[in-house]
């Protein structure tokens, strides 16, 4: 249980995913860019902090190459029953998100996303790989690394000094 599973992706830029109507998204299309890769829910007692302050950032440093990727997850208490087009018209009309919210995915099990059984490959933590809950941030470099993990309990904007730390990376 929280394994880290090996994964033959060197590179966030490497995978391609779902937008929240099905569409393939290529995430190289990011390359050069710094990510905060959020697993999301409208139902989670977290939800109005961190969607409020991702919005936030999103808007401080768009224009300076930072994205924000929103992965509706229903994993954790059925905190996302909509649809993901659903979860994408929440985002973007309760919290005007700019920033892309893509297909429901699972994060955690056999049937998690490639993407994810990525990112936890790439920085388990001392109880193991496994996501814990709504709202697991992800800080990767322009490079498609992952740079840290952060749980459920550490806000978006008490990251910001990380994200400003990785957008003046060359």
């Amino acid at each position: 249980m929280g394994a880290s599973v090996s994964v033959p992706e060197r590179s966030v830029h490497q995978f391609t995913v779902k937008d929240s109507s099905g569409k393939d998204v290529n995430l190289s299309i990011y390359q050069g860019k710094v990510l905060l890769v959020v697993n999301v829910a409208s139902k989670c007692g977290f939800t109005e902090t961190n969607y409020s302050q991702l919005t936030e950032l999103y808007q401080k440093y768009k224009d300076q190459g930072f994205e924000i990727l929103a992965f509706p997850c229903n994993q954790f208490l059925y905190q996302e029953p909509r649809s993901s087009q659903e979860a994408h018209e929440f985002a973007c009309t309760r919290f005007k998100a700019e920033y892309p919210v893509f297909q429901k995915v699972r994060v955690n099990g056999q049937n998690a996303a490639p993407l994810y059984k990525f990112l936890k490959a790439s920085k388990p933590t001392f109880l193991g790989s496994r996501i814990k809950w709504n709202f697991t941030k992800f800080l990767v470099g322009k490079d498609g690394l992952v740079i840290d993990r952060y749980g459920t309990m550490v806000t978006p904007l008490s990251i910001e000094k990380d994200i400003k730390k990785a957008l003046e990376e060359a």
